[in-house]
């Protein structure tokens, strides 16, 4: 999942990168509303933090904007500011929650991973199809009862896939979840990565969990268990 986080104070966003980095995530970072602004509109998120108080243009301004362009990712909104009224602008504006500063991280975490969810359709933290199941707060896959050891890019890709079970993920789109601006991407790798994961949790080649579309991408095939 990659997610963007829009925060002047230099210390809390760095620290927020590295948090957010070893939680799984690609972590895209900016330190104004127009740097972030820029960043929110041309990068392929899934997620967004932004601090209400930012120099430059404000952190209602860069919600507002983005959502009239049309952007619908979840966005978290974060406030030094501890009165009601900011948090209804703030969520009147586009947000979808917001945590008020000082926080811990664990609230942080949990929230975003309960907008990815939602954003797509599921209720709960454990993503059932058939008979894989991807636990989202302990980061484990399981095949019926038997656990599935993942690498990191291999988890990613997988809860990726199964976050939006059922639509067709172009390769270029998981390139992107996966790397950062910086990282050196190679197209190749995620053939690779899809090919491993197809061997780790269907080694008998009986439930044929992701679907290669030619041209078009990757789409996981079993059926979806406990959607909201």
């Amino acid at each position: 999942m990659r997610v963007l986080v829009i925060e002047d104070e230099t210390s809390l966003r760095e620290t927020l990168k590295a948090q957010l980095t070893e939680a799984g995530f690609t972590v895209d970072v900016a330190q104004d509303g127009v740097e972030g602004l820029f960043a929110a509109l041309e990068y392929p998120l899934d997620v967004a933090i932004i601090d209400l108080g930012l120099p430059k243009l404000t952190g209602l301004e860069v919600i507002g904007r983005l959502r009239a362009a049309g952007k619908t990712y979840p966005i978290l909104i974060l406030t030094a500011r501890d009165s009601w009224q900011d948090k209804v602008e703030g969520l009147q504006a586009g947000a979808d929650d917001y945590v008020a500063k000082p926080f811990h991280f664990e609230e942080v975490l949990a929230r975003l991973q309960a907008l990815l969810r939602r954003a797509g359709g599921w209720a709960t933290p454990e993503l059932k199809c058939g008979p894989v199941i991807l636990d989202t707060r302990a980061q484990t896959v399981k095949v019926g009862e038997a656990p599935v050891e993942l690498t990191t890019f291999e988890y990613r890709i997988l809860e990726h896939l199964m976050l939006r079970a059922g639509e067709v993920i172009s390769k270029a789109e998981l390139t992107e979840r996966l790397y950062d601006q910086d990282f050196e991407r190679d197209s190749n790798v995620i053939e690779v990565l899809v090919g491993r994961l197809r061997r780790k949790l269907d080694p008998e080649e009986r439930l044929k969990p992701i679907e290669t579309l030619r041209g078009r991408g990757y789409r996981f095939s079993l059926p979806r268990e406990s959607a909201g």
